[in-house]
């Protein structure tokens, strides 16, 4: 089935492909620390494996908590009544004790048999568990995706589901959602209820007016904001998340150490090669969207001033996590290092 090279999505994709058209095989093991791959392929299996007249005697639902190695193997090991196939599903995959002793069937698994392992975590891939059910079924890993990769990978779910957005409102609902790629379906799902019938693009008014979040007091905005050196505005708007009731002094850090670091890199490209392509800025910068904003940027924080802003973060990072703040409050130590930034 799908290969180690072959991202997530499409690993997903690919088996969704095969479990509509009627191909399963024995055995999945579905894992990662990202769920949303992981419950998407489940449920997509669950609702293909049998016909509904067929699941009362084929099919079983259980929780790793409440089963044993022994109780999944003669589950796994019956026949199906009536049915081409039976399907067992072990969620919660990670809390039965010793599954690695399951290999001895994923060895060895029924072609009338469709055993789904979704696990919480990751199975070791030394094991004789992970290899056997890579050999003789389909793995999917479902990893984390990063902060930087998150308004990119927006734009390919709304495209999924029949929706063009822009970049900056991807970047803006990226802001509000963090990596959770649940809450973007959740949330696209909501919108998609309030969006005018027949619209196919989404616009950053639509994520303020459907989500909730302001384009004009977020991060995304205050790193804009320090790129072209807009004090009054940078200050404000520091101010104004530091004082929202959710705020955390370290989402903003690292928000802010990505920003200064891509400047870095670009300075660095520069460096290298004064003239650089699209493809070669693209690569630092993630997205042509930012190329005006940066080439001001490393204006604006030349080398030595961008490796003293980054230090700034790192030490109002630290500080941020309970280290030597004083009497100051996170949002007041926001405020604190972005007067510190402006003043490079």
């Amino acid at each position: 089935m799908a290969k180690a090279s072959v991202s997530t999505a499409e690993t997903a994709e690919i088996i969704k492909g095969e479990v509509s058209k009627g191909v399963f095989a024995p055995v999945y093991l579905l894992m990662g620390e990202e769920p949303f791959y992981v419950d998407m392929v489940a449920h997509h299996i669950e609702e293909n494996a049998l016909e509904e007249n067929q699941r009362d005697f084929n099919q079983l639902i259980a929780y790793g908590a409440d089963v044993s190695v022994e109780d999944i193997v003669s589950n796994a090991r019956r026949y199906p009544m009536f049915a081409e196939r039976q399907l067992v599903v072990i969620r919660e995959a990670q809390m039965v004790d010793r599954l690695e002793g399951l290999s001895v069937y994923t060895e060895n698994p029924m072609d009338t048999t469709v055993l789904v392992l979704v696990y919480r975590g990751k199975v070791d891939k030394r094991s004789a568990l992970y290899k056997s059910v890579q050999k003789n079924g389909c793995v999917l890993e479902s990893n984390p995706v990063r902060d930087y990769e998150m308004p990119a990978w927006i734009q390919k779910y709304f495209s999924s589901r029949g929706l063009a957005i822009d970049y900056e409102a991807a970047a803006l609902l990226a802001e509000y959602v963090g990596t959770d790629l649940c809450k973007v379906a959740t949330e696209t799902d909501k919108m998609m209820k309030n969006l005018p019938s027949g619209a196919s693009q989404v616009h950053i008014q639509d994520i303020e007016a459907n989500v909730g979040v302001s384009r004009e007091f977020s991060v995304f905005e205050l790193t804009r904001q320090l790129s072209y050196r807009q004090a009054d505005r940078a200050l404000r708007t520091a101010a104004y998340i530091g004082g929202a009731a959710r705020f955390a002094m370290p989402k903003a850090t690292a928000a802010l150490f990505l920003h200064f670091n891509r400047i870095l890199s670009y300075e660095a490209l520069l460096m290298s090669n004064p003239h650089p392509d699209v493809a070669e800025k693209t690569k630092i910068l993630g997205n042509p969207y930012f190329f005006k904003e940066y080439e001001t940027a490393v204006r604006n924080y030349p080398y030595q001033k961008c490796r003293l802003a980054i230090k700034l973060i790192r030490d109002y990072d630290f500080k941020g996590k309970g280290g030597n703040t004083g009497e100051a409050s996170p949002g007041e130590l926001l405020v604190e290092l972005v007067t510190k930034l402006l003043s490079l």
